[in-house]
């Protein structure tokens, strides 16, 4: 090794050297390379002979993960090593597209008899290519919306091994574990035994011995953390807690998500795994849109991603059977519900986004609606409405929440709640609403989705101007009358986030901070973040930014 303290390359005043060496690669000590340092790249260059085109290469440290140095167990050899890791994204061999591929590059540092010097030299690398790499995620902090997590990092991850196709250990063994050990996150692996597990644990935990909770599952899994975080006496500062996504069930929508606000291109499978497993990596955290929810009965429960009523929630439950063929069980489910096309009857309403809530108008174009007056007190249940006796479905997921019947009680009150901040928008269930709200004239649905997040699952972007911290509920719903090849080309539209653009006339969508569902059909199924709830009248709240979601 040869290494000193290079002079600032007149050519390049944009991005001067920094570290300059001569190094050996750790796998052929044959091959010499000129290794510089950049304030944005690791370059490095064969001294040897080096197939054409191939004897230099540029490596953004943005993609870098992580760096270490060390030393081998040999005692005779004095050299030291350093490891840069790298996930660039790079052209897939068999298709078309780009996804993040795992890229180590290893070098030999054995200038000095002193071993020690020789791992001294070898740190002041690794430590120099680290803080580079964390300066430049931090120029993306803006210290209001984002922030980045402690490094290095302390991780809970929470693994459910029955999800999806039951591979999560599997893809944790081979994908998650080596990314962690490159870039140097300490974490302790929790592998979920039962319904609720991952709920009742963070509950009780000691948030304290950790940076972040992980979770590598389908959705429910977090649906349980989010709840136990926020059935925690001190919920205000648990709820703050980081939250990282791994997809590792069918679905995978916030996994999907996440990936698509770093502004990648489609991938799925284990290429989602792998790029959101980068972006944990890198540790920028965003705030994170939760909604409350209210049932007829039972606690309020909190949602971070859907909550769906019809034909979503039908195929959705309906296709557990399917559950070992993965993603695929969505789209074999979805065809066995348009054979059979099913028509819900219900009120709904909302209540608009405004500019001033920081988004767009109601942009549909679709809407059929009428504004609250006296009549607005159908919205109120009856008590004798059928809807209010529980319904069961006989297919539940694997994290189905239980409710139980309670007394309601108002919601508008401002002051500090128990279990998670109060809801201002909201009126008890049985109960008028406010006068601002938008009642939807039609009362024949096929489908009702409320979405937070972009994706519905890895395949469907189904609100494409979604952010995690929009403030907003992106509102859909389709109405009765519909033909079966028409909604399947809205789902088919959905697959590229264009099914708003297909100007299907029974379709409606609306930008709302509150909403409120009624059904009126004695039977159906409603699920929260895909999970089976109590059948009856349903009624929603947005609260802008309350949890904490790791990006990259």
């Amino acid at each position: 090794m040869d290494q000193r303290r290079a002079e600032p390359d007149c050519n390049n005043s944009i991005n001067p050297v920094s570290l300059y060496g001569e190094f050996t690669l750790a796998g052929n000590r044959k091959v010499r390379c000129a290794v510089s340092l950049t304030e944005r790249d690791l370059i490095v260059q064969r001294l040897t002979s080096a197939p054409v085109g191939r004897n230099k290469v540029m490596l953004s440290l943005k993609d870098c993960v992580g760096c270490r140095a060390y030393r081998e167990d040999d005692n005779a050899d004095p050299a030291a090593y350093l490891a840069a890791h790298f996930y660039p994204l790079r052209r897939r061999w068999m298709s078309s597209g780009v996804s993040r591929q795992r890229a180590e590059h290893c070098f030999r540092f054995a200038a000095l008899q002193d071993p020690r010097a020789n791992l001294e030299e070898a740190e002041k690398w690794a430590r120099a290519v680290r803080e580079r790499s964390v300066r430049l995620q931090s120029l993306r902090i803006d210290g209001v919306s984002m922030s980045a997590l402690s490094r290095p990092s302390r991780m809970m991850l929470l693994v459910n091994p029955q999800s999806g196709k039951g591979q999560a250990l599997t893809l944790y063994n081979n994908h998650v574990q080596p990314m962690l050990s490159d870039a140097g996150v300490t974490h302790t692996l929790v592998i979920t035994e039962r319904q609720n597990h991952a709920r009742e644990l963070v509950k009780e935990a000691d948030l304290s011995q950790w940076d972040a909770l992980v979770i590598m599952s389908g959705d429910g899994l977090l649906f349980e953390v989010i709840n136990g975080l926020l059935e925690r006496p001190d919920w205000e500062e648990a709820v703050r807690t980081p939250l990282g996504i791994l997809p590792g069930g069918s679905g995978n929508a916030l996994a999907a998500s996440v990936h698509h606000y770093s502004g990648a291109s489609l991938v799925s499978t284990e290429e989602l795994l792998v790029s959101c497993g980068f972006l944990l990596c890198q540790g920028l955290v965003a705030h994170m849109d939760l909604i409350s929810i209210h049932l007829s009965s039972g606690p309020r429960l909190f949602s971070f991603l859907s909550l769906a009523w019809g034909f979503v929630a039908d195929v959705d439950i309906e296709s557990e059977k399917y559950r070992h063929a993965g993603a695929a069980r969505f789209t074999v489910g979805t065809l066995v519900r348009l054979a059979s096309l099913r028509v819900y009857k219900g009120k709904l309403a909302y209540l608009p986004a405004t500019e001033d809530d920081h988004s767009e108008d109601e942009g549909s174009g679709n809407n059929t609606t009428l504004r609250c007056n006296s009549q607005a007190s159908s919205l109120a249940p009856s008590r004798d409405s059928p809807c209010q006796n529980t319904f069961h479905n006989s297919c539940h997921s694997n994290n189905s929440h239980k409710v139980r019947r309670t007394e309601s009680t108002p919601r508008r009150s401002a002051s500090k709640a128990p279990g998670g901040p109060p809801d201002t928008l909201l009126p008890p269930l049985d109960h008028p609403l406010p006068s601002d709200w938008v009642v939807v004239q039609e009362e024949d649905f096929v489908l009702m989705l409320a979405m937070y997040q972009s994706h519905l699952a890895e395949d469907l972007l189904a609100a494409p101007d979604a952010t995690s911290d929009d403030g907003v509920i992106h509102m859909f719903y389709v109405r009765a009358g519909i033909s079966r090849a028409a909604l399947l080309k809205l789902f088919l539209a959905m697959e590229k986030g264009e099914h708003l653009a297909t100007n299907c006339q029974h379709l409606g969508h609306a930008k709302v901070r509150a909403l409120r569902l009624v059904p009126h059909s004695p039977k159906g199924t409603i699920t929260v973040d895909g999970e089976v709830v109590e059948y009856g009248p349903v009624q929603a709240e947005v609260h802008r930014g309350l949890a904490r979601l790791i990006t990259g």
